[in-house]
């Protein structure tokens, strides 16, 4: 199996190929380097074309689904700790204007600003079919711990590019929903946004304005990989088994890495496949595994390689990838089902502490020139988000001592910022995480990381 690159990689490849060993991870340390914040509570007003529907949002986050016109009235529980002891998050729901939360891609444009993808709304179709799918331009002021939004750009379809129905089909402008597709990662390819997203999976292929100019399905070599959630999966079967799917529901394109020369995309599944055959996800010797695609630009289509990466535990996700070089990259790999730290009571029935603190948060270095024979990528080192160095005392959240955490549930985004640093950001999930602070929802924080360690590690 190989990387699909220039010629020089090809024979760096086959080098490899005789002296790849199954060598023991590394652990090394991240120095925090800079931290910001925006607001859980930053708002941008609907798009007056979009209608007065979307001048409020959240109106459907009751357990039965019916509408909740009443700002503020329903109270948000986090998605982590006993489900028998709910712990409330602090977060609110309906809001005025549409919420400027869950950041689960970002982009370094240079000079601190950054471009920031917001999730598809508030966790699913059932409960986002009043919130619309946006793309900000954000300046970070290291030294105040201050993130302004300099501009937003709302998602569009005036074109009728998307091939399936959308909530807003009988518009002029058919502003996009978190109805219609779930965006979770990010890359800038030529004068084009390529979003990567889990409904379907699919790529969009975006103007800087927002417009929607294709959309790329997932099928790699003749075979199509779909979701529950893909529009031919979109219906109940006439018989059990009848609607068939590849992805799990929420396991699609949560990360997606572009090549050093703009050329290639790289899609990844954050879950492993469904194996339909064996019944389970797919496993590799006792360890689940995830896939990573490869996406030629210039034709819009897939190659057929395809690479694999183990996860270190069941249960954990591939929340992002990003290219250091042209075979080494990043993975954001994480559990699914911890958030907090400091006020911790393991495991306890509570609701005044966090009873599943934080635990598996890491930034794995891959390395595709050491891809062994079964065509998984060699995991170099990686560093530990719940243990950053802060030499400095740079925290402007949480408590600022000598080692600093991301308690985050969802570290989701990286950008390699410059030669030495990236930059991380958390999906808040707004208004169903509350990590860092006890009873109140998260903000979106941006965390700049020194990983020279990292980069450095062989």
């Amino acid at each position: 199996m190989s990387f699909h690159a220039p010629t020089r990689l090809a024979a760096a490849l086959a080098l490899a190929a005789t002296a790849f060993s199954a060598t023991a991870q590394t652990e090394v340390t991240a120095v925090l380097a800079g931290h910001a914040a925006l607001s859980t509570y930053a708002t941008v007003p609907a798009p007056k074309a979009a209608g007065p529907f979307f001048e409020i949002a959240g109106r459907f986050n009751a357990a039965n689904r019916q509408r909740n016109e009443a700002l503020g009235t329903f109270e948000a529980n986090t998605f982590v700790g006993d489900a028998k002891y709910p712990r409330k998050s602090g977060g609110k729901l309906p809001i005025k204007g549409q919420s400027v939360q869950g950041f689960s891609g970002i982009v370094s444009l240079g000079k601190s600003e950054f471009l920031a993808l917001t999730d598809n709304g508030f966790g699913s179709k059932l409960n986002s079919q009043d919130a619309l799918l946006m793309v900000h331009h954000l300046k970070t002021d290291w030294s105040k711990g201050e993130v302004t939004r300099l501009k937003t750009t709302f998602l569009h379809d005036p074109d009728r590019k998307v091939p399936f129905a959308i909530q807003n089909e009988a518009t002029a402008q058919r502003y996009l929903t978190g109805v219609d597709f779930d965006p979770e990662s990010i890359q800038v390819v030529g004068d084009e946004w390529w979003i990567g997203e889990e409904f379907g999976p699919y790529v969009l292929r975006v103007t800087p304005q927002g417009k929607v100019l294709g959309v790329i399905e997932a099928v790699v070599d003749g075979k199509a990989y779909r979701s529950p959630d893909h529009y031919m999966n979109g219906r109940l079967p006439n018989y059990p088994g009848d609607a068939s799917f590849e992805v799990r529901r929420s396991g699609g394109f949560e990360p997606m890495a572009k090549s050093i020369d703009g050329k290639t995309l790289y899609p990844m599944f954050e879950w492993p496949l469904w194996d339909a055959a064996a019944k389970s996800q797919e496993m590799h010797k006792g360890k689940p595994f995830t896939r990573i695609l490869e996406l030629d630009a210039a034709s819009k289509t897939y190659t057929a390689r395809q690479w694999k990466y183990a996860f270190e535990e069941a249960g954990n996700v591939a929340a992002d990838f990003q290219m250091l070089s042209a075979t080494t990259g990043l993975v954001i790999e994480r559990d699914d089902a911890t958030e907090g730290a400091g006020q911790v009571c393991k495991d306890e029935p509570r609701t005044d502490c966090f009873t599943r603190p934080a635990r598996f948060k890491r930034i794995y270095k891959i390395d595709f020139a050491q891809t062994d024979a079964d065509g998984f990528v060699k995991k170099v080192a990686y560093i530990d988000l719940t243990k950053i160095a802060n030499p400095q005392r740079l925290a402007k959240r949480g408590p600022n001592e000598d080692s600093f955490v991301l308690p985050h549930l969802g570290p989701e985004g990286l950008s390699v910022v410059d030669a030495t640093h990236i930059v991380v950001v958390n999906d808040n999930n707004f208004p169903y995480s509350s990590g860092r602070t006890l009873g109140q929802p998260d903000d979106n924080e941006l965390t700049l990381l020194n990983i020279q360690a990292l980069i450095d590690a062989k």
